[in-house]
């Protein structure tokens, strides 16, 4: 679960974004964007700079407009060249896979949404077998059809030979689908195994409130002699 762990040793930074819609005005996003700063915080990142954006909507292709991306970017380059490296990009809202792809691509570092930055934290902080597997669950749901962008670098190695009508190279096009295919295999084979666990768990629990019913209504009935009121 490689994708939601960002709480390290070594505080990761964050840059954080927004948009500001005609549906949210400029103070409702940076309200939202300090829960999203001490969400952030929670989970171990440490906020250094937020970026917002005037739109009608959401962007369908990267979130926020060509320039602000571009914006974000340099940005980005200009602290690695000060050595100050930029751990993640966290957008205010969940990402589409496209989205994530795109944005990802440009950007070239970690790139989380709302979404997954609150399970993050949910997996962090469940402590009982119950807690535990429903945020596996709602991990591997959120990652199921974001998993193409998992082979992003595949996409990369294949893009500019020229070969292929720009659909990738020889040797890359099958294994990069097949694995895909495989992972997607993997994921809803362990998601229903997670729900078969929750159900035990649940019986488990559906069970263990039956005995202590019965142990309660046992001690009320099996009053010692000695303690009947004398008639």
């Amino acid at each position: 679960m490689k994708e939601f762990v960002i709480s390290e040793v070594k505080a990761e930074t964050a840059v954080l974004v927004g948009l500001i819609t005609p549906q949210q005005n400029e103070a409702k996003t940076k309200e939202y964007l300090d829960e999203l700063e001490f969400l952030a915080d929670t989970a171990g990142a440490v906020t250094v700079k937020r970026f917002t954006q005037r739109l009608n909507g959401p962007s369908m292709v990267t979130y926020v407009g060509k320039g602000k991306l571009e914006e974000i970017k340099q940005y980005i380059l200009a602290e690695e060249e000060a050595e100050r490296e930029v751990g993640m990009v966290i957008f205010d809202d969940e990402l589409s896979a496209k989205q994530m792809r795109n944005i990802e691509k440009e950007l070239n570092v970690k790139i989380l949404d709302r979404t997954s930055l609150i399970l993050d934290i949910f997996a962090m902080r469940a402590q009982t077998a119950n807690a535990k597997t429903q945020v596996e669950l709602a991990q591997y749901r959120y990652m199921l059809p974001r998993l193409q962008r998992l082979w992003t670098h595949l996409e990369r190695q294949g893009g500019g030979s020229g070969s292929g009508g720009g659909k990738g190279s020889v040797g890359l096009r099958g294994p990069g689908e097949t694995q895909l295919e495989m992972d997607r295999r993997i994921i809803l084979s362990r998601m229903a195994l997670l729900k078969e666990r929750l159900a035990e768990i649940d019986k488990q629990k559906t069970t263990q409130r039956k005995n202590r019913g019965r142990m309660v209504r046992v001690a009320l009935v099996d009053i010692p002699m000695w303690a009947k009121a004398p008639s």
